[in-house]
């Protein structure tokens, strides 16, 4: 089959390759590629581990159901998040990551779910509860972005997002889309992901006792905290770590309520681009240079 690899270069970061069609473990399912979404921690991840195959989101159709008899039959539209691999003709997905489409949500709409929208659904549950809350969201542009906004915003939040593109943001809520230095606070809670000089930046528009909650570094630079700045407003300050992935239990049941909030018109996915995955490396350098808002996704027409 075809598959997408790491190339190790910055002006074509995959190519194809042929490899073995995967072999399912007994919980798993053999899925038919039709579509799937790249992020931007996996372009980062393209130069850190060139070995790793990459892909954790994708959506097609069950070709093979799970030897275990649990999982969606043969024939079934689904979403899954695996942990690498999917850029793929077919890809071998755990049941327990794997979602049934209902007819109304589109494969196209369903790739761009899993990792930006387990992201945000799990940010939202670590912020707490929102509801009257002030809330800074850095690095909004992308689609952890656009998702938290909508679900932070339906939570009840007063939601400043830092973004170049705020068009789409305001629609779904923000109060205010502005630059982190003109962003007016102080603010119950900050989620940071940008990093580099941004990170204090956003710090110092955190209120007493408030919680930042540090999910990601797309800068690529290192943050640089003083201590003594605490002291000019957001004193006994928390600041906390989160990695989607540290999460207790299979993804299926929270992809599961990505999927239905889609389907009841309480989500609505940005896709910035879709394309054919021919065209993978152009997309991830426009993704990795910022030049797309929300998520894209790549589509295999001969799996459609």
């Amino acid at each position: 089959m075809k598959a997408l690899i790491a190339t190790g270069r910055q002006d074509e970061l995959v190519a194809f390759a042929e490899r073995d069609e995967p072999r399912p473990a007994p919980d798993e399912a053999l899925i038919r590629v039709a579509a799937f979404s790249p992020n931007r921690g996996e372009i980062f991840q393209l130069g850190w581990n060139p070995q790793l195959p990459p892909g954790k989101d994708v959506a097609g159709l069950v070709v093979q159901p799970a030897a275990d008899g649990t999982g969606p039959a043969a024939g079934t539209r689904v979403v899954g998040h695996t942990a690498g691999a999917g850029w793929a003709e077919y890809a071998a997905i755990g049941t327990d990551a794997l979602v049934a489409l209902p007819d109304t949500v589109p494969t196209v709409t369903a790739a761009a779910l899993p990792l930006a929208g387990l992201t945000a659904l799990r940010l939202l549950r670590q912020a707490g509860p929102l509801t009257g809350w002030r809330v800074l969201l850095t690095g909004a542009s992308g689609g952890v972005g656009h998702y938290f906004t909508e679900l932070a915003v339906s939570a009840g939040a007063d939601l400043t997002a830092v973004s170049t593109r705020g068009d789409r943001l305001r629609e779904l809520g923000a109060t205010v889309v502005a630059d982190v230095g003109a962003a007016v606070g102080p603010f119950d809670v900050v989620l940071e992901s940008t990093g580099g000089d941004a990170f204090p930046a956003a710090l110092a528009k955190l209120a007493r006792r408030g919680t930042l909650i540090w999910f990601g570094q797309a800068s690529q630079q290192p943050v640089t905290v003083n201590f003594f700045d605490l002291f000019a407003g957001p004193t006994s300050a928390t600041i906390q770590h989160f990695h989607y992935a540290d999460h207790d239990g299979p993804d299926g049941p929270d992809l599961l309520t990505l999927v239905r909030l889609v389907e009841a018109g309480r989500l609505h996915p940005e896709i910035g681009r879709v394309a054919d995955w021919a065209d993978t490396a152009t997309v991830l350098a426009a993704l990795r240079d910022r030049q797309l808002r929300g998520n894209a996704v790549l589509t295999l027409e001969h799996n459609r």
